[in-house]
């Protein structure tokens, strides 16, 4: 009982404290110019958080500072980007200019959606593989009907489903793949099904379960774990 009434305590202490604290930045909106209300409240719908994680390192934190007065300013963006699973080239970075939209944590990973003048279209960039940020002297202007919660990434209409042994189930949930849509128990293990583009998004991850994990389909990716197995043991051959 004392636990339960603690535990009330510590949800309705932080209801009045959230309670006062949106009363008290209202009254500092109230009196702030109507530009940088606009500004101000822009910037607030621009940062979603989908799951916490781990504090950034100096680099990330200098990046995310960037972004968000080009988000506010509207400035084009420009930066080297490693695109890790590109169809044209798997190493040679390219150099990109964005409108930046908004930003974006998920599962610790910040992403910056953008206007990209390269697709010509909305894309989602991992601030991990950005360098060399630079805002331009170009601005832009943000499309009216704009918001964040309607966007959505790019179509992933690849579905695979992989068994891993029990003794690492455990594991896989604790270091799930941001790919993973469902899992189900087994008697042989944990059936994970994962939502992909392309092949190549998750081919590492798998890789470093080893022999814990059996790719159940598509028969494509069976294939090329095979393949993946023999080169590394080519590797190792004496």
């Amino acid at each position: 009982m004392l636990l339960l009434g603690s535990d009330f305590m510590a949800q309705n202490f932080d209801a009045q404290y959230r309670q006062a604290a949106q009363a008290a930045g209202r009254k500092i909106a109230g009196v702030l110019p109507e530009k940088l209300r606009d500004d101000v409240d822009y910037l607030q719908k621009s940062i979603r958080f989908v799951a916490f994680g781990t504090a950034h390192n100096p680099t990330e934190q200098e990046l995310l500072q960037q972004l968000r007065r080009a988000i506010i300013e509207r400035t084009t963006v420009r930066f080297r980007y490693h695109t890790r699973h590109s169809r044209e080239s798997q190493h040679a970075p390219t150099v990109r200019e964005a409108n930046p939209y908004g930003l974006v944590h998920i599962y610790n990973v910040w992403n910056l959606l953008a206007y990209c003048h390269m697709r010509k279209d909305v894309r989602v960039f991992r601030l991990d593989r950005m360098e060399d940020l630079e805002l331009l002297t170009k601005t832009f202007e943000r499309p009216a009907n704009f918001a964040m919660q309607e966007q959505r990434s790019e179509v992933r209409d690849i579905t695979v489903r992989v068994l891993f042994a029990k003794e690492v189930m455990r594991w896989v949930r604790e270091s799930r793949s941001y790919y993973m849509v469902a899992e189900e128990e087994t008697p042989e293990g944990l059936v994970v099904t994962l939502k992909i583009r392309q092949e190549s998004e998750i081919v590492q991850w798998l890789l470093g379960w080893g022999r814990h994990m059996q790719v159940l389909e598509p028969a494509s990716l069976r294939r090329r774990m095979v393949e993946e197995a023999e080169r590394m043991l080519r590797n190792h051959a004496p």
